[in-house]
């Protein structure tokens, strides 16, 4: 099976390879989704906007492509960086959970599910002070009252020398309660993909899983897989964008910690404040994951043809 065990490596590459597809067509989405989750309708710092295309349209007429893009570097470079060691993490935990089975055994939903719960935790520790940079860069716009940062290099510079490294890893526990977003993703992929394969096994004659399957299959796993993900889990995003903000002129950051964001949130926002930017989160991610999983899949085929060739 192409993506039950897989090579490290092949992983790691076509992992990096989806990722920089998904964030290239998605980045626009990306931005309005982060400007929602913070706009807590307290503070004039941030831009309101009624609805997803209000805001698209608002961003592009202000701000022009550059605001649509804000933050385009970091979010690729941190997308290619997450997917990869994800890919590559989880299939190493794969095989090792493999290697202790039996031949024949396949390995149930809890080896996944720890599998992509370990892969989720060492990326968030990896590319947490990426997401953050990412965050304060599509956070500013015409309404910032602070020396806006020039480039992502300036930005690490400049939060270095102002708030010292341990900014750099603000919203890193909601960022660990976010591992079950790919453990719940992975899980409900590889579920979906084994009933996909039984379903199609029966129908045809094809033995290989690489003949059951095509890209319209990947598709609707990765989309299905994502839509139960985000749905379980966005109020983890929500927190994480709102510690990740950028403080005061005074430097005074407006939560102080995971809990008191939660406070604030459900005191002046109730449950919906938890939701905020959901419309876009879900346009963005769902066919993001969707393309993330075709270019994958492909890619680990490709893979396995030229080797089969060698």
């Amino acid at each position: 099976m192409a993506s039950q065990v897989g090579g490290g490596a092949e992983n790691a590459a076509a992992g990096a390879l989806a990722g920089f597809a998904t964030v290239a067509a998605m980045h626009p989405l990306d931005v309005i989704r982060t400007r929602f989750q913070v706009n807590d309708g307290r503070t004039m710092a941030v831009p309101s906007y009624k609805n997803t295309p209000h805001a698209l349209f608002t961003i592009a007429r202000c701000e022009g492509l550059r605001g649509l893009y804000a933050g385009f570097f970091p979010a690729v470079l941190g997308s290619s960086i997450s997917w990869g060691l994800f890919f590559f993490f989880y299939g190493r935990a794969k095989q090792r959970y493999a290697g202790h089975m039996e031949k024949d055994e396949k390995l149930n939903p809890s080896f996944h599910l720890a599998a992509a719960a370990e892969a989720g935790a060492l990326v968030s520790f990896c590319t947490n002070p990426v997401w953050l940079i990412k965050t304060r860069l599509q956070l500013q716009n015409p309404l910032h009252q602070t020396r806006q940062y020039a480039g992502v290099y300036d930005a690490l510079r400049t939060i270095l020398k102002e708030e010292g490294w341990t900014a750099l890893y603000r919203g890193i526990w909601p960022s660990l309660f976010l591992v079950s977003h790919g453990a719940i993703q992975f899980t409900a992929y590889e579920e979906l993909r084994k009933l996909l394969i039984d379903f199609k096994s029966r129908r045809t004659n094809k033995r290989s899983n690489d003949e059951l399957l095509n890209s319209l299959d990947y598709s609707f796993l990765g989309g299905s897989s994502k839509v139960a993900a985000i749905l379980s889990t966005y109020p983890f995003q929500v927190i994480r964008s709102r510690l990740q903000q950028r403080p005061s002129i005074d430097g005074i950051h407006r939560y102080t910690d995971s809990l008191h964001a939660v406070k604030e949130t459900a005191r002046f926002e109730g449950i919906r404040g938890f939701y905020k930017g959901i419309t876009a989160n879900l346009l963005k991610n769902v066919p993001a994951s969707a393309v993330t999983f075709v270019v994958y899949e492909n890619v680990l085929k490709l893979f396995k043809l030229v080797r089969s060739k060698d």
